[in-house]
């Protein structure tokens, strides 16, 4: 029997976990709410599946018997990612999730003792939210020890998963998100525009409401922390603008129509397109003296990256079992802060 189960394995992001941790001769239980996608899934790959909702603790705890690693696939994670916590938290279970929500890894960090006591890990955020972000902040922190100000950006091409982006339209309706002064703290949408260079260009970028301002802060203990995106100019005069209807966004109504054009227009980007594009990530810090320090990395498309990254936090914890600390961690306190620099395709060019 596995002792890796892959929930949400019929999604977008979980197919693809799904085929690699297959490529990697591992044979993960798969799991999800969707029998028929769920079995077809498992048929394609001769595994073994199991099918539950999360709406019963008992049922969740139920189905991972036999399972040391959950890594949790099903978003939106504002509603999936409790209970599935709750039911690992019970059964003693390691829990991975690929989220990159803020509120989530709120919670998540609030089991911290609990889960400290009962020898669990609970890493949510171990895909390309946040990795590759994660590690650079840490990085940056072992170059300035006393940075006061964490500036995070990045660049993704190939375009979001349909959970990318119903997750995007349940973040218009709460506003932006930073670190100020150790507080995490509401702000406007597109709250700040700035730009960043690329191989001696220009690209425009606003803040958004990534999920480093919760964990970076974690892992460096750095009190001012923002993340930004680049987009088109239009683009973030266009969310900037849109600051006026967030009350109209927040509503359950709208939400559900956005989220039902996603489901009927956005497949995902093709294997493809995410082989034609990369990622790149920008990190810089600053003391109260003014020194600075920047890096920056190129990685695969943040799908590709979020299959390396997860499974290679899986594996870890699955060759390690019963020799682990438990407790909240972030990427770059479980696996250090060079992690990011071994996975497949990921360098640094500045």
């Amino acid at each position: 029997m596995s002792k890796l189960l892959i929930y949400g394995a019929n999604g977008y992001t979980g197919r693809l976990i799904a085929r690699e941790a297959v490529k990697r001769g591992l044979k993960p239980l798969l799991a999800g709410r969707n029998r028929d996608e769920v079995d077809a899934l498992a048929q394609q790959l001769g595994l073994t599946r199991r099918v539950f909702e999360l709406n019963n603790p008992a049922e969740i705890a139920r189905n991972l018997d036999g399972v040391a690693v959950v890594l949790h696939c099903a978003g939106p994670f504002s509603r999936t990612s409790a209970p599935m916590l709750a039911a690992c938290l019970a059964v003693n279970v390691h829990y991975l999730d690929i989220t990159g929500e803020v509120d989530v890894f709120e919670a998540c960090h609030r089991e911290h003792e609990r889960a400290k006591a009962q020898g669990v890990v609970v890493l949510p955020g171990s895909g390309f939210d946040v990795v590759p972000t994660d590690c650079v902040a840490a990085q940056l922190k072992r170059r300035l020890p006393d940075a006061t100000h964490l500036v995070l950006a990045f660049e993704a091409g190939g375009g979001p998963s349909p959970g990318t982006a119903k997750t995007s339209v349940e973040g218009m309706g709460r506003g932006g998100r930073a670190r100020i002064n150790g507080e995490l703290t509401t702000v406007p949408l597109a709250w700040k525009r700035r730009e960043f260079l690329r191989d001696g260009k220009p690209r425009s970028a606003m803040t958004i409401p990534w999920g480093d301002v919760f964990t970076a802060y974690v892992s460096t203990g750095i009190p001012n922390i923002e993340t930004y995106m680049t987009l088109p100019p239009k683009t973030i005069a266009r969310m900037q603008w849109m600051r006026h209807l967030r009350p109209l966004l927040g509503l359950q109504i709208v939400q559900n129509y956005l989220k039902r054009k996603i489901e009927r227009t956005n497949p995902g980007p093709s294997d493809a397109r995410r082989e034609k594009t990369d990622t790149y990530v920008w990190g810089e810090v600053r003391n109260a003296a003014g020194r600075e320090e920047k890096l920056a990395l190129i990685t695969p498309n943040g799908y590709d990256l979020t299959v390396t990254a997860s499974l290679g936090i899986a594996e870890h914890l699955l060759q390690n079992l019963g020799r682990l600390a438990g407790g909240y961690f972030t990427p770059s306190l479980l696996m250090g802060a060079d992690y990011v620099l071994k996975l497949p395709g990921v360098r640094v060019v500045g």
